[in-house]
Order: structure tokens, then C-alpha cells, then sequence
């Protein structure tokens, strides 16, 4: 292997492994002191009670190829950007898979002698995946009944 293409994929790697690790919060409530990740627990409805603290962004950064791991990946991200706000609950807005990017590679040769020539390539090229998380950080006091995660 040549060094350029050496060089080229290990940039490659070390570009798709920064461009996949996000998360964010735009508070809009009030903060509670953080909890631990563990303590955030998942509604796919609206429990009766809660109060609103920060929408919540998160996208995978694992290179798993399995949508599963990399959905899970996003929400482990959402649950611990919720902690830090201190929300014991996040309303899960959705996750989408989206491509972030695409990674090609091409291989060619020639030959040529004094009367001929002649020369062939082949080549391809994939989409990278990822899966971004939305919800909304949400604290539930605890005597709400029947929550649901």
C-alpha cells in the first residue's frame, strides 16, 4: 500500500471520528443540579406532570454498522446531556438515520509497449450513516402515577 493512500485513509478515519460525536442542550427552563444518567428514564408520551428544562440533540458516534447499536448510542447520548441539566425524564421527539458523509476508492494501472496500450480502473463508493436523537429534558416529580418508559 502506498503511503499517500495510507495517509489518505488514516485521515479519513480520524475525520469521520470527529464529525460523529455530537451532543447539545438549549435550556428552556430552569436547571436542576445533575443526576446520573441512569436515573433518566425514556417517554414516548407525556407523563400528566412534568416540568420543560432543555431541548435536547444527540447523534451517534459509534462505528458499529448496526442501526440498532447506533440508535442506542444517541439516546445514551440524550440521557446523559439530560443529567446534566438534572432532568429525571426525556420526551423522545424522534431518531432519523442520516448520512454524514461518504468515503470512495479508486484503483487503476496501465501498460504500454512499443506498439500497444492499454489500461483499467475499478472503483466504488458507500454512504457513512449515522443516527440523530431529538427529545425534550423534562423533570417528573415523583409522585406522578403511572409513569411510562
Amino acid at each position: 500500500m502506498s503511503r499517500t493512500l495510507k495517509l489518505t485513509l488514516a485521515g479519513a478515519v480520524v475525520g469521520l471520528l470527529a464529525a460523529c460525536t455530537s451532543s447539545s442542550h438549549v435550556l428552556v427552563g430552569n436547571a436542576r443540579p445533575p443526576i446520573s444518567p441512569d436515573q433518566v428514564k425514556i417517554y414516548y408520551e407525556p407523563p400528566p406532570k412534568y416540568e420543560q428544562i432543555a431541548t435536547l440533540d444527540a447523534s451517534s458516534s459509534s462505528l458499529s454498522f448496526s442501526d440498532q447499536s447506533k440508535t442506542d448510542d444517541a439516546i445514551a447520548k440524550l440521557k446523559a446531556e439530560a443529567a446534566k441539566v438534572g432532568a429525571n425524564g426525556i420526551l423522545l421527539q424522534g431518531v432519523e438515520k442520516r448520512q454524514t458523509g461518504s468515503i470512495g476508492l479508486g484503483v487503476g494501472g496501465s501498460s504500454y509497449g512499443p506498439s500497444s496500450a492499454s489500461g483499467g480502473s475499478v472503483g466504488g463508493s458507500g454512504g457513512l450513516y449515522d443516527k440523530n436523537a431529538k427529545g425534550l429534558a423534562i423533570y417528573v416529580p415523583p409522585d406522578v402515577p403511572g409513569e411510562s418508559h
